[in-house]
């Protein structure tokens, strides 16, 4: 058998159409699948040179990263001095108590000393 431009090919319409409609099927998906990948591909290095650019530091960011820094810092101290500031006045109540019970400790030894001088 031989084929040339013009052999005959017998072929019921139905399968034409489905051969047809397979054809088109395929090529709908290759593009889909290549547009996607397109996308994906670029979203990728956009995201990229974001990161990269967002990466660089400029002066003014370095400025604000001392200044925030400094701030951190200055608030640490400030809390740390807040709680020797605590601690000094549970230490101050608890003197306070103190020389309460000294000043009436006091003032017994004087009632006693008072007693004993008219005793004479």
């Amino acid at each position: 058998m031989k084929i040339n431009d013009n052999t005959n090919i017998s072929l019921p319409v139905r399968n034409l159409i489905a051969l047809l409609a397979a054809v088109a099927f395929g090529i709908f998906a290759y593009t889909e699948i290549t547009a996607r990948l397109v996308s994906l591909e670029t979203s990728r290095q956009l995201m990229e040179q974001d990161l990269i650019s967002k990466s660089d530091q400029k002066i003014v960011d370095q400025e604000q990263y001392l200044l925030l820094e400094m701030i951190t810092k200055a608030q640490e101290d400030m809390g740390l001095k807040m709680q020797e500031m605590k601690n000094n006045t549970v230490n101050l109540d608890r003197a306070v108590k103190d020389i309460e019970f000294l000043r009436d400790q006091v003032e017994k030894l004087k009632d006693k000393v008072r007693d004993n001088g008219s005793h004479q």
